[in-house]
């Protein structure tokens, strides 16, 4: 069975990650997100709380890199995708460490420019995807359809 971790911080970026949630049934599914009531309230019991991080907070991002390598090291996916931000690119790299597919999509909110994780995970990830059509490049990111 394939074995996915799929990761986001809260707010629009697990509501987006939540619309995929169907799109996993019949795998071994992990979600991580970054506020402690939101696996449990989408009824979700395979769940790991990451610290919540930016660039502005370095202990939370050493906090949060050092989780997502670990958690990533015990699960051994086989796919890592993530709708953002820090601690789903966090995970896709680990993800890439360790020999799995992995899966970058842009939040719906960055309509002009992919966020700064974003353009980082489009140079890691397997594949990124953007859900705005004029941010797609032939070598990618690519537009396969908006979630919202």
């Amino acid at each position: 069975m394939v074995r996915v971790l799929a990761v986001s911080s809260g707010g629009g970026h697990w509501e987006e990650l939540m619309l995929l949630k169907d799109a996993f049934d019949n795998k071994a599914v992990h979600f991580a997100t970054t506020f402690a009531d939101l696996p449990s309230r989408a009824g979700i019991t395979e769940a790991t709380i990451l610290p919540d991080c930016n660039r502005s907070s370095k202990w939370a991002a050493i906090s949060c890199i050092w989780k997502a390598f670990n958690l990533v090291r015990l699960l051994r996916p086989d796919v890592v995708i993530s709708t953002g931000a820090a601690p789903g690119f966090f995970c896709i790299v680990a993800g890439k460490l360790f020999g799995a597919k992995t899966l970058w999509i842009e939040s719906f909110a960055n309509a002009e420019s992919l966020s700064m994780c974003g353009k980082l995970a489009a140079r890691i990830a397997d594949r990124t995807i953007v859900q705005w059509e004029h941010l797609a490049r032939p070598q990618g990111p690519h537009f396969a359809g908006a979630l919202l």
